[in-house]
């Protein structure tokens, strides 16, 4: 078994990537020609932007959509880097809302938390030594 994907269900793929790429430097890896589902090259585990649509037809029972609250889901995709404050800061002017500054956690790591604009919460955080 390999993890692959992370897959999130958003209203507008391509902002989606466009965002990801701005506020943190990932390169486009893929992006279909209906703009349904593109990919983000972001080392060994590819991240993925699925219009609502597919969600739908993949899941039709339904789902939480992570732009439909207030909070942001329980889960978060989390970007490892030594960069913590400069990454932070990039990432809330292209557009992110800051949930949690920069901190230190008492096992040594710096961790921050934003939420994008398609709802998607991101943690970014240094290696744990």
């Amino acid at each position: 078994m390999k993890f692959g994907y992370t897959i999130v269900y958003v209203s507008d793929v391509a902002s989606s990537i466009a965002f990801f790429e701005n506020a943190f430097g990932f390169s486009r890896k893929f992006v279909d020609d209906l703009g349904t589902y593109g990919e983000l090259d972001t080392g060994e585990t590819t991240l993925s932007f699925a219009a609502h649509s597919l969600g739908e037809s993949n899941l039709p029972n339904g789902y939480v959509a992570v732009d439909s609250s207030d909070k942001p889901l329980g889960i978060e995709i989390a970007f490892v880097t030594d960069e913590i404050e400069s990454a932070h800061q990039k990432a809330i002017a292209a557009g992110a809302i800051e949930i949690k500054a920069p901190t230190a956690k008492p096992w040594g790591q710096i961790v921050s938390y934003v939420r994008c604009p398609d709802g998607t919460l991101v943690e970014l955080c240094t290696p744990i030594s």
